[in-house]
């Protein structure tokens, strides 16, 4: 597990950056909740009716003057895009950068496979987005007893489940798509990202890009599903898990064949 150890040490530094990041905005969406619940009057039957806008993010199923509301939109914005750009970026580069930062050479002399190079790099990878979620889901519950509300365990644990599934599928598919690229960068990772939120957001818009929702893996951790279902919409889930064992399965079969420079 060198290598693990070695791909932890590197990234050290973004981790600690983004899990600060992360976990500073969720705190402080928490820690405004007591104040804004003051001024709830009237401020739902607003949000319910801003037509499209309400629609893409959720807000007309939602009850915005609710912790469970307000978390699911607020918190649910963070830790989602937060959480997805720091996935896809710690992956999109991890196997190109070797070529990019031109260590292949002094890596490929060791007396290691590419198998073993691939799974120790993967593995780096998934523990740094469990260790990320764990910490903020601690100083997300730890917030809420801090001001005194009652919380919701049923419904933050599947929202954060959601979001941690949802990370791991983009994380997946740009580890995949990492073995095809000779100079990574962040520009792939975020533009991936990006990319599947917006289709998301579209296809709450538009009856007719319904379809989307099964693209893009940000529909089955929408904070209003989740909460008015109690559940997490199984079949999106699995269309989602199989095309991040697709990117897997794309990234040794690439990078065990791949001519590297």
């Amino acid at each position: 597990m060198t290598l693990v150890r070695h791909e932890l040490r590197q990234g050290r530094r973004s981790f600690l950056i983004w899990t600060a990041a992360i976990g500073f905005l969720l705190v402080i969406c928490v820690f405004l909740f007591p104040d804004m619940k003051k001024q709830m009057d009237g401020v739902d039957d607003l949000f319910s009716s801003m037509g499209s806008f309400t629609a893409a993010f959720g807000m007309d199923r939602l009850n915005f003057g609710t912790f469970a509301g307000f978390y699911g939109v607020e918190c649910g914005n963070i830790l989602g895009l937060g959480g997805a750009f720091y996935a896809s970026l710690c992956a999109a580069g991890m196997l190109s950068k070797e070529e990019r930062d031109r260590t292949a050479e002094y890596l490929l002399t060791h007396p290691v496979s590419r198998t073993r190079i691939i799974t120790e790099k993967l593995i780096a990878v998934l523990l740094q987005i469990v260790v990320m979620n764990l910490i903020v889901y601690v100083l997300s519950i730890c917030s809420i007893f801090f001001i005194g509300e009652t919380v919701l365990w049923k419904e933050i644990n599947l929202l954060h489940f959601a979001y941690f599934i949802l990370q791991v599928e983009l994380a997946a598919i740009c580890f995949g798509i990492s073995a095809f690229m000779r100079r990574g960068s962040a520009g792939v990772g975020l533009g991936i990202a990006v990319m599947m939120y917006v289709l998301n957001l579209v296809a709450n818009i538009s009856e007719t890009a319904g379809f989307l929702k099964y693209i893009t893996p940000f529909a089955y951790a929408e904070s209003a599903d989740v909460l008015s279902d109690g559940c997490l919409d199984t079949a999106k889930v699995i269309i989602g898990m199989l095309a991040g064992v697709t990117g897997i399965a794309a990234a040794y079969l690439k990078y065990t064949k791949k001519d590297i420079q």
